[in-house]
């Protein structure tokens, strides 16, 4: 099979790949991609528009934080991209393994509505006053999300295109105060109906379970239909997301744009996060 080349993400075919002996279907999907122990693509352009048009495919980028990284990334990959089994995007400028671009399939969703909170977070609702916002503190969001975290992802240059994303209404984040304090939040992409949700961060407890809740609220209110959690954990399982076969996934995108080809708005005014506690069975 020659290397897979692509000019861009529009024109980009998710690979065909035999699953390895012994691995079963290899898919969530079942359509024969091994969808979540390697990239689907290597591209260097972290430009807006190339970012974007990826996440209209359901990709995310994970950039390399250094070149360290990058060497590593074609270490572990350089076969497979000589294959086709990975793909290469864009043309021929930059180091295309400075970012992988990974479509996990299955991937963890939540469906608006449907966040299950715990006991400690719905206690944390009555008693500690918190408020929520969407869209107000774009960057300081972004900015905790990265604080701390090694190797970083979030490297300069794609906060520069979520920052950009922003301003053009197709980044969003969600924002919860303590007073004027900001203790939780998190942050992602609207396509169609759905948010690619990419990161969120907490620093009280309950805080980005929280953050969470407010934006699946915001979401319904909105018209949208579900958060794509991306990555699968212990967290987002406990708030009650669950696996989606990437090409559902795909569908669903679709569906959303072709009812709102532009960016989808959230409510963005402060609101008392006791709202999202569930009502109490009748």
């Amino acid at each position: 099979m020659p290397t897979s080349r692509y000019p861009d993400w529009e024109s980009f075919t998710f690979p065909a790949v035999s699953p390895e002996p012994g691995s079963g279907s290899g898919s969530g999907s079942g359509n024969g991609n091994s969808g979540s122990d390697r990239p689907v693509a290597f591209c260097a352009d972290l430009s807006p528009a190339s970012v974007l048009g990826a996440y209209r495919k359901g990709i995310v980028p994970l950039p390399a934080s250094g070149d360290y990284f990058a060497t590593l990334n074609e270490f572990r990959y350089s076969g497979e991209v000589a294959t086709g089994t990975i793909a290469i995007v864009g043309d021929a400028g930059g180091d295309p393994y400075s970012v992988a671009w990974w479509s996990p399939d299955p991937r963890p969703v939540i469906g608006v509505g449907r966040v299950h909170l715990g006991r400690n977070v719905r206690k944390r609702l009555r008693h500690d006053a918190l408020t929520t916002s969407a869209d107000a503190a774009f960057g300081r969001v972004v900015e905790a999300c990265r604080a701390g975290r090694e190797p970083r992802w979030l490297t300069d240059q794609l906060v520069d295109t979520l920052t950009e994303l922003h301003g053009q209404g197709w980044a969003h984040s969600i924002e919860v105060w303590r007073d004027d304090d900001l203790v939780g939040g998190a942050m992602g992409i609207g396509i169609g109906g759905v948010i690619s949700g990419d990161s969120l961060f907490g620093r009280q407890p309950g805080a980005a379970a929280i953050a969470v809740a407010d934006l699946s609220a915001r979401l319904m209110a909105a018209g949208g239909a579900l958060i794509d959690a991306q990555w699968d954990g212990p967290l987002l399982r406990s708030l009650g997301a669950t696996p989606m076969a990437r090409e559902r996934y795909l569908a669903l995108i679709d569906a959303g744009r072709l009812q709102t080809a532009g960016p989808l708005p959230l409510p963005v005014g402060r609101r008392p996060a006791e709202r999202l506690l569930p009502d109490p069975p009748a």
